[in-house]
């Protein structure tokens, strides 16, 4: 049976240990919450913290891919793609009801690249294929076409189709806190870490701050200190921010690459496979992806030197995922076609030179550890979510001098909960639908706050529902419903419902195409 994440739970069981853990783990992205899993696994008593909501940051904001990353290959990092192949095929046995296999087409316009990328992908086979994913394929013209209806047949000389993989990345999110949960870990959202404590010069716990709003509104002042044996800090693009709580004058360890999404209607590109371009012209791939009964249009690029809790998509990615997507369309997008826009952070590992641009920057994941004995993991992508965690918990192991136990979460699978396959839909799927451009029904926005800790109506419309990032103007019609819900589930005033709505207007702003 799934486990019921109750957040007051959490909190009351924190309270109660006396605030004595094995591991406290700051963050609760794909890193952290992964972390949590594979630690409580193993054994050890575990904290996880989040600031926000779980995957609030980057790990919501990904192109819902669970990919071998083709793109690795050509810049010749053969280990990350195999790291990558090997724990894709993990994730799809591990979390069966949230990943799938999706396939590609590299369309064709120049005589040399079906030859090159067939090539290419034949390469690719070899590293996959010991993993049991289906080989590529060459596709002629007619074949393509079919394969991606919406798409223009000009000077299309054909095409290449692979198998890779999709998930809904909060979903899967919440499925690691559920699991972590159900493995004795306490994990909490809203919950901020203000100062890291030390003893004799080492990192020894943290100060947390409870970030969730009474019925009347009023922010809850309850602090906790928490002592830990080790600290691990899987903040993300916020991870230079935390190494500085422990030494004010602590070296960059980040540099961020911003990537922006749009989403479009599906009569753009109504077919079931995906469309990849492998390089554009700031040397990124690019996807057009059926996703959530849309289209889902990105990446770019970008590097940015002031990290934000919710960046917006700049005008220029915009423009340049218009034009790029109206390169390959019949039907040519604009502005005024826009559902919705988004934009993610990427913590890559800071680069010891020079390089021309963020998109040639490793993707893999580095574990650093400072004279404090706080750890930091930086870097990596869902995909190698699981491998990543491993990695940091074996070194939290040592570092905290911990029992060294074996890793418990190769072949484990996840408390998927809601999305799990055997999940009974039926009683969800017959209550009222929140607004009619929605799925989402009252049934299941009382679900979301009754066992999975949503706290606002931004963690049920951005996180627990996918609606402000598949149609932002859909999902702000939506609020003032689920508002109305929450508030009669959490007991909430009139005035704090008003303003839990008003909190997700603004919220939405960001992702409106009215606001480019």
């Amino acid at each position: 049976m799934a486990v019921i994440m109750n957040r007051k739970m959490q909190w009351d069981q924190l309270q109660s240990t006396q605030q004595q853990v094995d591991i406290l783990i700051i963050g609760g992205g794909a890193t952290g919450l992964g972390a949590a899993v594979d630690a409580a696994t193993r054994g050890h008593s575990v904290v996880l913290l989040e600031r926000d909501d779980f995957a609030s940051g980057t790990s919501s904001r990904s192109t819902k891919l669970v990919h071998g990353g083709v793109r690795y290959l050509r810049q010749g990092q053969v280990s990350l793609v195999r790291e990558s192949l090997r724990e894709r095929g993990r994730l799809l046995k591990n979390a069966p009801g949230l990943v799938h296999k999706l396939s590609f087409v590299i369309p064709c316009r120049k005589y040399w690249e079906k030859p090159f990328y067939g090539m290419g992908m034949a390469s690719y086979d070899l590293l996959a294929g010991q993993f049991g994913w289906e080989h590529s394929q060459l596709l002629s013209r007619d074949e393509t076409l079919m394969h991606l209806p919406g798409m223009s047949g000009d000077r299309l000389l054909g095409g290449v189709e692979y198998l890779d993989g999709q998930f809904n990345d909060t979903r899967l999110a919440l499925a690691l806190a559920r699991t972590a949960i159900n493995a004795g870990a306490i994990v909490l959202n809203h919950a901020e870490v203000v100062e890291l404590k030390k003893q004799d010069g080492r990192v020894s716990g943290a100060i947390v701050r409870d970030l969730s709003v009474s019925a009347t509104g009023e922010t809850i002042e309850k602090t906790l200190e928490i002592s830990a044996k080790t600290v691990i800090s899987a903040a993300g693009v916020f991870s230079d921010t935390v190494a500085r709580m422990s030494i004010a004058t602590a070296q960059s360890m980040v540099t961020a690459a911003q990537g922006a999404h749009i989403v479009l209607d599906r009569s753009f590109f109504p077919g079931k496979c995906a469309l990849m371009v492998p390089k554009t012209d700031d040397g990124r791939v690019l996807f057009m992806i059926p996703w959530e009964d849309h289209v889902l249009v990105g990446t770019t690029d970008t590097p940015v030197s002031k990290v934000e809790r919710d960046p917006i998509p700049l005008r220029e990615e915009i423009q340049y995922l218009l034009d790029y997507s109206g390169r390959y369309l019949l039907k040519k997008p604009t502005t005024a076609d826009i559902k919705s826009r988004f934009a993610g952070l990427r913590p890559l590992v800071k680069p010891s030179g020079q390089v021309k641009s963020t998109a040639s920057v490793s993707r893999d994941h580095q574990i650093f550890v400072n004279e404090t004995g706080l750890i930091t993991i930086v870097g990596g992508k869902w995909t190698t979510y699981r491998q990543m965690s491993e990695d940091v918990i074996d070194r939290a192991e040592i570092v905290g001098s911990l029992n060294q136990k074996a890793c418990q979460t190769k072949e484990m699978l996840l408390d998927e909960g809601a999305d799990s396959k055997g999940y009974d839909h039926m009683e969800e799927l017959q209550s009222a639908r929140i607004v009619p451009e929605l799925k989402l029904t009252e049934a299941m926005v009382r679900r979301m706050v009754r066992e999975e800790m949503a706290e606002t109506v931004a963690d049920v419309l951005a996180r627990r529902d996918r609606a402000l990032f598949v149609d932002a103007g859909a999902a702000v019609k939506a609020s003032w419903r689920v508002a109305q819900i929450m508030a009669e589930e959490q007991g909430w005033t009139a005035s704090v419902m008003e303003r839990q709505r008003a909190d997700f207007e603004r919220l939405a702003l960001g992702y409106r195409p009215e606001g480019i």
